[in-house]
């Protein structure tokens, strides 16, 4: 029997009254990886969103590892494994990069030099306060951030947003190796298909809130149509 990591059954949750996903039915296995992709606005950010409980659940379940974590508050779900790299980084800008690591660290095997180990231009720049780093530093530091907090489960939302394609491919190689060192679960929001389809092997098409597609990212790949058919516009 399968382990799952990560389930959502039956899930309706939007902002307020508002609901933007309908009947959201997705699981994860332990140690599995999926992307996310779609078109803007079709809910994918809100999805990661209502897993670590910022959106208002209407509907549904969600669980952690079996467990219902439906009204658990958002700090409790950290605690519980998940781990969250937000589309706007929120790094702490006035703290080092060793010192926004240190203060989300908790014990298990992400330390300050595994994360530097996966991203050596951070081991560079350890000094540097958040607020000096480019761009692409600062997403490999909301990552490692996320890492050194030891999850289960990791959510990262558009992590390849406006950044330029050299970093691009750098944390590409770096969630590659985290996909296939094991172990930790992964959802991949991104707005890159050619990139979300590389580095998973599964992917879900998300339109209008609903999830219109479930299956292996080759598929997509292999079948440019059907891909278009899917999303609409494809994004390079």
């Amino acid at each position: 029997m399968v382990e799952r990591a990560l389930e959502l059954d039956k899930v309706f949750a939007g902002y307020g009254e508002t609901v933007v996903l309908e009947d959201i039915q997705l699981s994860l296995e332990v140690g599995g990886t999926l992307s996310i992709i779609g078109r803007n606005g079709v809910g994918k950010s809100t999805l990661l969103a209502t897993i670590m409980g910022h959106t208002q659940l209407h509907g549904g379940r969600v669980a952690l590892h079996g467990k219902d974590i439906s009204k658990v508050a958002t700090y409790n779900r950290a605690f519980a494994g998940l781990g969250y790299v937000p589309q706007e980084r929120e790094i702490f800008p006035s703290l080092s990069v060793r010192e926004n690591l240190e203060v989300a660290a908790r014990p298990g095997p992400w330390t300050v030099k595994t994360v530097f180990e996966l991203f050596p231009r951070l081991s560079e720049r350890v000094t540097n306060m958040g607020n000096q780093l480019s761009g692409g530093e600062q997403q490999m530091l909301a990552i490692g951030r996320a890492l050194i907090g030891n999850p289960t489960v990791l959510l990262m939302d558009e992590p390849s947003e406006g950044l330029a394609p050299v970093i691009v491919d750098e944390l590409a190689r770096a969630v590659k190796r985290l996909t296939e060192a094991g172990g930790l679960a992964m959802i991949l929001v991104e707005q890159n298909t050619r990139l979300a389809l590389e580095i998973s092997p599964r992917a879900v098409v998300m339109d209008r809130g609903r999830i219109v597609y479930d299956g292996e990212s080759k598929t997509l790949r292999d079948d440019p149509a059907k891909l278009e058919k899917l999303i609409g516009v494809v994004k390079a």
